[in-house]
């Protein structure tokens, strides 16, 4: 299984991105695949979470209403549309897979089996 990030950068305050993560060796549509961050001195967010098979998602309340995550599954890949960013946004994002997951417990971050490498994600003020 590999999860592969990208889409990183850097933005200035109010900007948008948008991050992908495509996914192989894995049952796609069933997959919890969730987004999570982390910014220098904290700890791993979890922000973002879709089933796509039900179409479930899930935000934190630090980023609903900016971001969105959305899956291509004949590409078997998950997007996070950022907008709106903010300098607090500043982290690196990383995406994991929890095989026959649920969006119910997406912030636990030991739930997931397979995590891709980090990109970063940069906002100027």
């Amino acid at each position: 299984v590999q999860l592969q990030a990208s889409g990183g950068g850097l933005v200035q305050a109010g900007g948008s991105l948008r991050l992908s993560c495509a996914v192989s060796g894995l049952t796609f549509g069933n997959s919890a695949i969730a987004w999570f961050r982390q910014a220098p001195g904290k700890e791993r967010e979890g922000i973002a979470c879709i089933v796509s098979d039900n179409d479930d998602t899930v935000y934190s309340d630090s980023v609903k209403g900016r971001f969105t995550i959305a899956s291509d599954n004949a590409k078997n890949t998950v997007y996070l549309q950022m907008n709106s960013l903010k300098s607090e946004d500043t982290a690196v994002y990383y995406c994991a897979a929890d095989k026959d997951g649920t969006t119910n417990v997406y912030k636990d971050a030991l739930r997931y089996e397979y995590w891709g490498h980090g990109t970063q994600v940069t906002v100027s003020s």
